[in-house]
């Protein structure tokens, strides 16, 4: 089992680096890609593994396409998105309607929000003029 400071944590502090430094979300797969031979690259086994862990520590998010590909970003970076069910086509959304919204005890007794996420699924123009 790995200990604080150790390279688990090296890992995860790595990967939320790269995740921090890229304008946009990244699959798995581009983040192995972008450390690929560099200090502290890992297989992509781990990298899933430490972005998984990241998840569960509120560091970072992610969400699915419908294709099922997952995307991971900084939980500091406030996106929220639009994307079409048919083509995969995703358009962020400019303001969170949500940020208003104030969740309270009883609710969230026991249980600490670390944040939220919000995504609409539809039809892009484009597929609604093609169907």
């Amino acid at each position: 089992m790995e200990q604080p400071g150790s390279q688990g944590t090296q890992r995860q502090q790595l990967l939320l680096e790269e995740l921090q430094k890229s304008q946009s979300e990244m699959t798995g797969q581009q983040l192995h890609r972008c450390l690929e031979g560099q200090p502290g690259g890992m297989g992509l086994a781990t990298v899933y593994r430490n972005l998984r862990k990241l998840h569960q520590q509120g560091k970072v998010r992610c969400r699915h396409l419908p294709t099922g590909e997952a995307l991971y970003a900084p939980v500091d970076r406030d996106e929220h998105h639009l994307t079409c069910v048919n083509c995969g086509t995703t358009q962020t959304l400019q303001l969170c309607p949500i940020h208003e919204l104030k969740v309270k005890a009883p609710e969230t007794d026991n249980f600490k929000l670390i944040f939220h996420t919000l995504e609409f699924f539809g039809l892009c123009n484009r597929c609604q003029t093609k169907g």
